[in-house]
């Protein structure tokens, strides 16, 4: 009888450690589908979210073309375009191992920071855009500028304090002692 109740234990044991891990994969199925979606909804390819989902929570934090293709079940040449455009926009890095002849992509360290310049340059641009508007209607009716001047003005505020929100970013980051672009 005690050899059946410690069978019967372990077995209970192992069937709750694995619906623990079931759980666990619907969960990180779940998020990684989030972040494709999020992607997808500011005009990016969900597939390039999905992966940048799953190296958001992979252990190791570093995957190979064919784990990310297992994982996310998609074909491998989906996998490198999509980790091609990752690279490109600076969110993840392609690196290798040594005495590994694979490559491996991973989060690049600081791409949030990274991102955050890139975007100012677009809201120069837009900023630049918006007052060239306004030279070609120089003295038409002021409501027809009023487009261009709010466009104008919310990209110079922009200009003026994404610069100043990333330098407080990175006092706030190396107080924490974390790892500095």
């Amino acid at each position: 009888m005690l050899q059946y109740d410690y069978e019967l234990s372990t077995c209970t044991v192992n069937l709750s450690n694995s619906l623990i891990r079931q759980e666990q994969e619907v969960r990180e199925k779940q998020f990684i589908e989030e972040v494709g979606l999020l992607f997808e909804m500011v005009g990016l390819p969900r597939m390039a979210g999905r992966i940048f989902g799953w190296l958001l929570i992979s252990n190791p934090p570093h995957q190979s073309p064919g784990e990310l293709a297992e994982v996310l079940q998609a074909s491998k040449g989906s996998i490198s375009t999509m980790t091609r455009l990752l690279v490109q926009i600076g969110l993840i890095e392609r690196i290798s191992l040594p005495g590994q002849r694979r490559d491996y992509f991973r989060i690049k360290l600081n791409a949030w920071s990274e991102l955050s310049k890139q975007r100012l340059t677009q809201i120069r641009a837009f900023r630049q855009l918006a007052e060239r508007g306004l030279e070609l209607l120089q003295g038409e009716d002021p409501h027809l500028l009023q487009r261009l001047e709010e466009m104008r003005d919310m990209h110079a505020f922009l200009e003026r304090e994404l610069p100043l929100m990333t330098e407080r970013w990175e006092q706030q980051r190396s107080k924490s002692g974390l790892p500095q672009s």
